[in-house]
């Protein structure tokens, strides 16, 4: 689906992702892209490691019961991905050996 930001007024409620694999999680966030390039604005609720990697986002925590701007680098869903990529035989080692 494509749309311009003047079609859409106020999305809500939206869960992006929802069964959605990591390509489709990569062809939202380029439409994503395309929209804010064009003045739209989204906010998104996810752990999405991929939804969360654009570039110019604004990212809040809601850890440790207040509200801050963190660093892609700093998600807990970016570092546990990393950690499992980076890990992956040793994490499957572990749960074989329980």
């Amino acid at each position: 689906m494509t749309c311009s930001p003047e079609e859409i007024t106020v999305a809500y409620g939206f869960n992006p992702k929802a069964a959605l694999s990591p390509q489709r999680h990569l062809g939202l966030l380029l439409e994503i892209n395309r929209l804010s390039k064009s003045g739209a604005q989204f906010i998104i609720v996810s752990h999405s490691p991929i939804l969360l990697a654009l570039s110019d986002a604004q990212i809040l925590s809601f850890n440790d019961g207040e509200i801050h701007l963190c660093d892609y680098l700093d998600t807990e869903s970016y570092r546990v991905t990393e950690m499992f990529i980076n890990n992956r035989k040793y994490f499957l080692k572990r749960l074989r050996s329980d």
